[in-house]
């Protein structure tokens, strides 16, 4: 028997204010199927949910799936299951899923598959727990069969971040874009380049305390061994020496 949803408390956020001000640039364009679009239509909704999914940071054609975009375009699935379909692919488990903890990745699906903002840590809780207790294709299936989601975006509309700009504001809430897909924890898995300022002066007392100093040692006293053999080879006329016949 599933974990029922713990409850939290939605906070004030623009997307639960009826809006009336008139579309301009900066608003969201809206991607849907309704109305039977045409082929270029249809190309043009399908790369704006890759866009919507994956971000720019992951749409590459590597990562594209064929297969659920034919269903697509022959009416044999809707948007919202194109949706579903690429959360749970490899490529979106690999690239999001598993190079993140379960709370930043609740905080990137409920951006990129409600339109918004998580409206606190509580939330983030809660839908954590979903994704620990049903697994990833269990918690993509509660996003996007709750009502939430069918509310704003039915099933044939692609998602997208409601009411970013408001008008009389002179600067709109960040695009969810902006965030990168994977947090500090690991980051900081990662091999870090080496810098110019990373790199120490040479110490000669360091040196002698670290442990590659019997390396190091090792490799000159070898280094000056070859040197003395080769000049004794080379004196005793076993060898040519050089620049002569």
């Amino acid at each position: 028997m599933p974990i029922p949803l713990l409850n939290y408390s939605p906070s004030s956020r623009n997307h639960r204010v009826s809006g009336y001000e008139i579309l301009g640039d900066e608003q969201p364009r809206i991607y849907t199927a309704e109305h039977l679009p045409s082929s270029v239509e249809m190309d043009a909704l399908i790369m704006a949910a890759y866009r919507q999914i994956f971000h720019e940071q992951q749409m590459l054609d590597s990562n594209r799936q064929p297969f659920l975009e034919s269903q697509l375009r022959n009416g044999q699935i809707t948007v919202r299951d194109f949706i579903r379909g690429l959360a749970i692919s490899d490529v979106f488990r690999r690239l999001n899923y598993e190079s993140n903890n379960n709370y930043r990745f609740v905080q990137i699906c409920v951006q990129r598959f409600l339109g918004r903002e998580v409206y606190n840590e509580r939330e983030k809780l809660a839908w954590s727990i979903v994704l620990a207790t049903e697994g990833l294709q269990g918690f993509i299936d509660a996003l996007v069969d709750s009502g939430e989601y069918i509310s704003n975006f039915g099933y044939n509309t692609v998602p997208y971040q409601r009411r970013r700009i408001l008008q009389g504001r002179s600067q709109g809430e960040l695009p969810f874009a902006r965030m990168a897909r994977y947090g500090k924890d690991y980051r900081d898995k990662l091999p870090v380049p080496i810098t110019r300022k990373q790199v120490e002066p040479f110490n000669l007392k360091t040196f002698l305390r670290s442990s590659d100093r019997d390396v190091v040692l090792w490799l000159l006293a070898s280094l000056l061994g070859l040197i003395v053999l080769f000049t004794w080879l080379t004196a005793f006329g076993y060898l040519p020496k050089f620049g002569g016949y």
